[in-house]
């Protein structure tokens, strides 16, 4: 089974939050595809949390050394469906490459991200639910 994973579980996964468990089990066996954007809203995700004091750059560095053992095959997405995407369900674009990815591989999004939910399910993606 392939399934996308959006930066909401890595980030779950990545710094242990409660989800964590339910999320490995959930993705346990399976592939993972995320387009490369996902790098960028990750470093995103933990520069803001740099900048406001929330997480010290050595935590940082080590979230990162744990993403980096996650086993993701980078997939492309076309720019031009995202950006229809964007525009259709009034998303940004790194939620919207996300549900690109879903559709181009005709797989399942997995996501704690309950916009993204929305989102994908109104674009047809099935979106798994996280219990």
């Amino acid at each position: 089974m392939r399934i996308v994973a959006d930066t909401s579980v890595i980030i779950a996964v990545i710094s242990g939050e409660s989800s964590r468990a339910r999320l490995i089990e959930m993705t346990q066996g399976a592939d993972l595809l995320a387009p490369p954007s996902l790098h960028w809203e990750l470093g995103n995700a933990l520069a803001s949390q740099l900048r406001r004091g929330r997480l010290q750059l050595s935590a940082g560095e080590a979230l990162l050394r744990a993403y980096q053992k996650i086993p993701i095959q980078f997939v492309e997405v076309s720019l031009a469906a995202a950006l229809e995407l964007a525009e259709a369900l009034g998303i940004y674009a790194y939620d919207a490459y996300m549900i690109a990815c879903a559709q181009k591989y005709r797989i399942p999004l997995v996501t704690l991200d309950q916009g993204l939910a929305r989102a994908g399910v109104s674009a047809g993606v099935e979106v798994m639910e996280v219990a």
